[in-house]
This record gives structure tokens, C-alpha cells and sequence, in this order.
């Protein structure tokens, strides 16, 4: 690990300042960060942590949406009663990622930031059609991810907190790295009263909807109607532990399995 300067800030002012300043990262839950850090894949001057930040933690209704700070941990999110009532499936998102150490200390601002290409909340985020919240503008789910961990975040933005409006089914499904348990593929679906998103993580260079499940569950919200789609497997990720077309074969089974869990 390179040597680097760690700055505790107070306030969300605090960070962006010292962020801005530095040229540095923030530091959230630091399960993805300080294992880079450690590989030297990573080397900040500065680190802004962002722990003592109250006001970036918690979970409240606002009207028909559920709003979730960034610093809010996934052991947190699994447990809500109130994410439990509002939008079940958020919390078995939260549930399935990695494992107790990486759900007591990861936060969702942190994994959205990261934008890995295998984590599980863009897949919520997208397909819920969610709006992100930073110190500066609110960005919509489909202009926040932008490719392999790149976002709309400039270099001094910070999550404050995401807004999930409240559908009225949701589920998500993965087939996950038996080691890692990101996805190595992972389907979201949810239906609003503005149609049916379905979002796919793990099978791209980025979080992607697709587009001919939206449209064959927009007209018949069953297993059977999302079993039936074929995914073309161009421009899908393949590596030693999965090819484009299985991936491709994937997406389907696990949005139809996705379909039967959202009831």
C-alpha cells in the first residue's frame, strides 16, 4: 500500500471541501477501495472518511419513495422494517451481498460510487428507477452509470442518498460467484404504474436494462413471457467463469425466476 493522508470530516461540506482540496477519494465502507489500495491498483494522496458523517446515514418514507443515505451499511438495509414494508426486495438485495464482515461494513453510497460491474445495487437503483441524491444535483438511474466503474460523479460529488420510488412488484434474482457472491449474472425487475424496467448486472462491462424483457413483460408479467425472450450475447462480458452466450442463456432464466418471486 502506498503511504497516504487520512482526513475525518464531519459534515458533508467538510468532505466535499477536502475533496476538492486534495484531488483524494472518499472513503465509505472501504471494502472495494482499500483492497485495491493494498494491490497498489489504487493509490490516493488523500482519503476523506466519510464515517462520522450523521447526516449521511439512515432510512426514511418520503412520501411514495424510500430514501436510503449513502453511509447507510447493507447489514442495515437487511434488516429495516421499513425497507422490509416499503420494498422487500431492497433488503434481499442487501442480504445476498458478500458476506456478514462486507454487510457490516459496505454501504450503498460506497458500492454505487464504485460502479462494479458485478455488484447487485445498480441493478436496484436502475431498475427501480431510482434518483441519486449528491451535495450538488439529483441524477436519474439512467444517466448515473456510465460504464465500468465510471459514473456521473465529478471528482468533489458526493452520495448524500438514493430515493427508490415504491413499485408495486419487485424482485431480484442472481446467479452469484460462489466465492466473491457478486453476480455473475443478476436480473432486477420491478412494475410501476409507468411500465415494467428490468435491469441485468454481472453480464456487461456495465449495469444495462434490457429492453425486450421491459416489452415482453409490459404485455404478460409471467415466468413463462420472460422465459420465452432470447438475449443476444454481443457486447456481453465473458471470462473464465461464464461465456457471453451463458450469460446470454442466463438473463432470462434468472428474470423469469426474478417475475415468480415479485408474486
Amino acid at each position: 500500500m502506498y503511504p497516504f493522508e487520512l482526513t475525518r470530516a464531519k459534515t458533508v461540506a467538510d468532505a466535499a471541501a477536502a475533496l476538492a482540496k486534495s484531488g483524494g477519494k472518499a472513503l465509505a465502507g472501504g471494502q472495494s477501495l482499500v483492497g485495491a489500495m493494498k494491490l497498489r491498483l489504487a493509490q490516493p494522496g488523500t482519503l476523506v472518511d466519510l464515517s462520522g458523517v450523521a447526516e449521511l446515514k439512515g432510512i426514511r418514507k418520503e412520501g411514495e419513495a424510500l430514501v436510503i443515505g449513502a453511509m447507510t451499511r447493507h447489514a442495515e438495509i437487511a434488516a429495516s422494517a421499513a425497507v422490509k414494508s416499503a420494498i422487500p426486495a431492497l433488503a434481499a438485495v442487501a442480504h445476498g451481498i458478500g458476506d456478514r464482515q462486507v454487510r457490516n461494513m459496505g454501504t450503498i453510497g460506497g458500492a454505487l460510487a464504485n460502479n462494479d460491474p458485478a455488484a447487485d445495487w445498480p441493478a436496484a437503483v436502475l431498475a427501480l428507477n431510482a434518483t441519486v441524491q449528491t451535495n450538488k444535483r439529483r441524477i436519474a438511474a439512467d444517466d448515473f452509470f456510465k460504464g465500468m466503474y465510471e459514473t456521473a460523479l465529478a471528482a468533489d460529488e458526493i452520495i448524500v442518498a438514493v430515493s427508490f420510488p415504491v413499485p408495486k412488484k419487485a424482485a431480484y434474482c442472481k446467479f452469484p460467484n460462489p466465492a466473491s457472491r457478486f453476480a455473475l449474472t443478476g436480473v432486477f425487475v420491478a412494475q410501476s404504474g409507468a411500465g415494467v424496467r428490468v435491469a441485468v448486472t454481472g453480464a456487461a462491462p456495465a449495469v444495462f436494462r434490457a429492453k425486450a424483457l421491459e416489452d415482453a413483460l409490459a404485455k404478460n408479467f409471467t415466468a413463462d413471457a420472460a422465459k420465452a425472450v432470447k438475449i443476444d450475447a454481443g457486447g456481453l462480458s465473458g471470462d473464465l467463469h461464464a461465456s457471453p452466450e451463458y450469460r446470454a442463456h442466463l438473463i432470462p432464466v434468472l428474470a423469469a425466476r426474478a417475475v415468480a418471486a415479485a408474486g
